[in-house]
This record gives C-alpha cells, sequence and structure tokens, in this order.
C-alpha cells in the first residue's frame, strides 16, 4: 500500500451560472450609437456604467448600465452581423418598462435630456401613475410608479371602462 503527502489538486471554485447582480432576463439593446445611448440613459434616467468594451473599428461590442437594481446591456449595430437598430429597422415592437418612485420627475428628466414625450404621465386604471417615452435611439420606455393596489375584480372592471365597455 502506498501513501502520497501531496495534497489533492485544488478544485476550481464553482462560477455562478447567474452572474451576481444579474436578472435571469436582461435587456440587450442594439443602439445606432451606443456610447452616446449610455450618456443618455445616465441623463435620463440615473444609470451607473458599469462597463464599456469597444470593437477595433471604435464601435461599441458591449456595454453595461445599471438602471436602479437592474442592468441594461447595450451595443452598436452592426448590420453586417445582423444586429439592426430600431432606428434602422424604422421602429421596434418592444417596449422596456422602468419602475420607479417618481414618474413624474423621471419623465421630464427623460425629456430634458432629449427623450420624446409618447404620452405625459396619467393615472390609470390599473393602478400605476404611468407615462411612455421614446429615447433618441428609437427605443421605446414605459415609465410608472404605483400609486394603488387595485384587486383583480376592479381591474376587471375599470378596463371595461376604459376600452369603451368591450
Amino acid at each position: 500500500m502506498s501513501t502520497t503527502t501531496e495534497k489533492p489538486a485544488a478544485k476550481k471554485p464553482a462560477v455562478q451560472a447567474v452572474p451576481e447582480g444579474m436578472h435571469t432576463i436582461t435587456p440587450h439593446l442594439v443602439c445606432a450609437g451606443a456610447v452616446k445611448a449610455m450618456e443618455f440613459y445616465k441623463k435620463a434616467f440615473g444609470a451607473t456604467e458599469l462597463m464599456k468594451l469597444e470593437a477595433p473599428d471604435g464601435r461599441l461590442m458591449h456595454g453595461r448600465v445599471q438602471i436602479g437594481d437592474s442592468i441594461l446591456m447595450l451595443f452598436d449595430e452592426m448590420q453586417e452581423c445582423g444586429a439592426v437598430s430600431p432606428i434602422g429597422l424604422k421602429g421596434s415592437p418592444v417596449v422596456i418598462h422602468l419602475q420607479v418612485e417618481d414618474v413624474d420627475a423621471v419623465f421630464a428628466q427623460a425629456v430634458a435630456a432629449g427623450a420624446t414625450a409618447k404620452m405625459p404621465p396619467a393615472n390609470m386604471f390599473w393602478g400605476d401613475r404611468y407615462c411612455v417615452l421614446q429615447d433618441p435611439f428609437g427605443h421605446q420606455w414605459s415609465v410608472a410608479t404605483h400609486i394603488e393596489d387595485v384587486s383583480p375584480e376592479q381591474l376587471k372592471e375599470a378596463a371595461k371602462t376604459a376600452c369603451g365597455g368591450a
């Protein structure tokens, strides 16, 4: 029987499948001018820049900002790779939702930073004060502050009234 005094090889620490700070779903936006978009999100929504990786040609390959407790990833439009921005597509069917403490303040701040107001803040039947903005890069944002808890029954009735009884 042989014995050894060598220590077994150290096991590599496990890597987290979902890294710290990330959620299981994270928006990853294609932007025509992603570095400018990062600056806009800082001014409009109080984003904090987490990282920026530029390609040799100067386009942004990967950027991350944090807004509240969520991360937003973005990169430059690269049509040669099939990555087309809402500007290149002439629109987007996607709306990014942002839940905030003060929708009126965020709306004013975003418009001052260059967002286009699509719908000003208003109290909605589902219990939120809500607005819709378009950023200068073609992305639609809904922004809301929850102001009232509405039961499922109240929501159903309010939706009927809001939709003309349909």
